[in-house]
């Protein structure tokens, strides 16, 4: 049967009497206050529409954007039940299902929640909701049943938080911005709603996993976006001790892989990219109150898992140009485990006591799909598999891993996708190039909806990563750092016209998108760069560096002042004076279109506001999209199905695959 779907359609808001409106008379955290109403803008309206028959080619976008899979996946303590998040309702919930396999049943509704956590007694399932992406979460638990549910701690104003670990009594640790500093101070808390300020932080402090005996806390401080300081934490007596503090100009990473205490809390195993390119896998030892390298890999070490009762078998992967390659070690025999061959794309891991290891797949064939295996006896069944609405999977496109040198020299790396069939030379298709947030965000392998639909309609999408991008070696991650911004939005152009050399794109129809420092890097390019690109797409994104890093939220300024400067100090303000967006925005001669949510706390709406109202005034085409139930991004599926329809429309427009209506 044809599926109907309630969303939104085109609605122009013109001036009205008021100039502004805020969310929430008091929600001014990280500039988030209202939007100007005086904008002419698209908003959605409830409006319906169909999505298509099944077996239909080329198929709406509607039918892609509404595959579904599992998201973020635990195991229970006693490894008999996965809790999981699905957007199968439009909004993400918690699931429960049998590890065997069996019927997920719904536990959560209209919360949209993204990451559960079992309690340690197995009976609860703890998470963390906010209003609308406005990052300010309330913690909760439910019981696995879904039956009774309590508030554990009620969201505050202004108070962001970033979830750490449980300990076997059912405490907690947590990080919080509610002292009312604006920065990251370490907590506990308990399931009864008590909560007590433990570390007091200069700027932005995560605990991260507390130690089997109770004793330690592992805690990390942020250096930049790309690395961290690691310490030790006495929850008993409250003092620190540095596990790894590099230098500044020497900064790197030990959150690569997450943390895993041996079962006798001796030490614990992580990964680190210290005095090297590539996370490896190392282990600190309490006693000896140092870390030493397991083994080294050629490429970053993540989503560690210790299983089996002695912690005899330890589970990893290892992140190879954005595809997961699972891999296993017997810490008892040393020696390798052969793992199981499942689905390409990224995996995230977990395991408990009986050793059998749950992995979570998205790849570039499914949103999301669960399997439960035992390395060690051979075997791997899938217990909850993606629903492709009606998508024939062998129609899906394979990424291709590319590699080009930048006019500098840098090796630079992409995931080009490649229509069925594509020419070559004067026949090359037309090409979407889709930057990445971050900066240090990296393109991978992983389901995208929007990239599979324009594929299928014969655009190729390129998803770059520039110099900055992680995941290609430390050096690489710190390219882009401060002065050295736009080197990164070179590499767009540079990339752009290696391709077209080779003939695999046809470099005079190429339009360029992209989210948040995305967003930032549309509107850099487009500026820096005339007449590169045909038409640019820019999701809430950067257009003053100045104004941005002033009022950003306490979940980046722990950040920016390694990535971009300290915008207090003089010389900072003066360079993004000059090489801000807005700055050349005169210079921007071709069709923009732009959208953002009034609640994101990250990036105010005023940034592409400020685009918006320029690029007008100068006869340029900017229609804009303003989504007012949304924050840093669309987290509803009513909102995908009604912005992503509008962008396709834009794009097939200014690719010359659709005429204008």
């Amino acid at each position: 049967m044809i599926r109907s779907v309630f969303l939104a359609s085109a609605a122009a808001i013109f001036a009205l009497p008021q100039a502004s409106i805020a969310q929430d008379a008091e929600e001014t955290f990280g500039g988030a206050k209202g939007a100007d109403l005086s904008i002419a803008a698209i908003e959605p309206d409830g409006g319906a529409i169909t999505i298509g028959r099944a077996g239909e080619y080329p198929a709406d976008i509607a039918r892609y954007l509404l595959a579904s899979g599992a998201g973020a996946a635990n195991l229970s303590p006693d490894g008999k039940t996965i809790a999981f998040a699905w957007d199968v309702t439009g909004e993400s919930e918690l699931w429960v299902m049998p590890a065997s396999g069996g019927q997920p049943q719904q536990v959560t509704f209209k919360t949209g929640v993204f990451a559960p956590v079992w309690t340690p007694d197995g009976t609860r399932l703890f998470y963390s909701a906010d209003r609308d992406g406005n990052e300010q979460p309330g913690y909760f638990a439910i019981t696995a049943d879904g039956k009774s549910e309590t508030e554990v701690l009620a969201a505050a104003r202004g108070d962001f938080r970033i979830f750490g670990d449980f300990a076997a009594d059912g405490s907690f640790v947590y990080a919080s911005t509610a002292r009312g500093a604006g920065v990251f101070d370490i907590y506990r808390g308990t399931l009864d709603g008590q909560s007590e300020l433990i570390v007091q932080s200069e700027l932005g402090l995560a605990a991260r996993s507390i130690s089997p005996d109770g004793k330690f806390a592992i805690v990390t401080e942020t250096v930049g976006e790309d690395a961290d300081n690691l310490y030790l934490l006495d929850l008993a007596t409250r003092a620190m001790t540095t596990i790894s503090r590099p230098p500044v100009e020497d900064r790197a990473a030990h959150t690569l892989g997450g943390f895993e205490w041996a079962p006798d809390s001796s030490g614990f195993y992580f990964s680190t990219n210290r005095d090297r390119e590539f996370g490896t896998l190392a282990f600190y030892s309490l006693a000896k109150a140092s870390f030493a390298p397991v083994f080294d890999a050629k490429s970053d070490v993540e989503n560690l898992e210790l299983c089996g009762t002695g912690g005899d078998f330890l589970y990893w992967t290892q992140n190879d140009d954005g595809f997961d390659t699972l891999r296993g070690w017997h810490t008892a025999d040393k020696r390798a485990i052969a793992m199981p061959q499942l689905p390409e794309g990224r995996y995230q891991l977990d395991c408990e006591a009986d050793g059998q290891l749950m992995v979570r797949v998205n790849g570039w064939q499914t949103p999301g799909e669960i399997w439960m295996t035992n390395p060690v006896a051979g075997t791997a069944q899938k217990v909850f598999a993606a629903n492709l609405a009606g998508l024939d999977p062998a129609r899906l496109v394979r990424p291709e891993v590319v590699r080009y040198k930048a006019r500098d020299g840098v090796e630079l790396q992409g995931l080009l996708y490649l229509p069925a069939g594509a020419g070559t030379g004067a026949d090359a298709p037309p090409v979407l190039f889709n930057v990445h947030g971050g900066p240090s965000g990296q393109s991978v392998a992983s389901f995208s909806a929007v990239t599979q639909y324009h594929v299928a309609r014969g655009v190729a999408v390129f998803q770059p990563n520039v110099r900055g991008s992680t995941g290609l070696g430390r050096t690489y991650s710190t390219l882009d750092d401060r002065e050295r911004r736009l080197d990164s939005v070179r590499d767009l152009v540079d990339l752009k016209r290696a391709l077209a050399a080779d003939g695999l794109i046809d470099g005079s129809r190429a339009a360029v998108m992209g989210g948040s420092y995305g967003g930032y890097a549309v509107n850099a390019v487009l500026a820096e760069y005339p007449g590169e690109f045909a038409a640019g797409i820019s999701l809430f994104g950067v257009a003053d560096w100045v104004t941005a890093l002033e009022i950003a939220s306490p979940s980046l300024k722990a950040a920016d002042k390694i990535e971009y400067g300290d915008i207090a100090e003089d010389k900072w303000r003066e360079f993004y004076k000059v090489n801000s967006p807005i700055r050349k925005a005169d210079r921007i001669t071709v069709p923009v279109l732009y959208s953002h949510g009034v609640m994101d706390p990250r990036i105010d709406i005023a940034e592409t506001e400020t685009m918006v109202k320029t690029l007008r005034a100068n006869g340029v085409a900017a229609p804009f999209i303003r989504i007012p139930d949304e924050g840093h991004g669309w987290r509803k599926l009513s909102n995908q199905l009604f912005y992503y329809r509008k962008q396709a429309e834009f794009i097939e427009e200014q690719l010359g695959l659709t005429q204008p209506e």
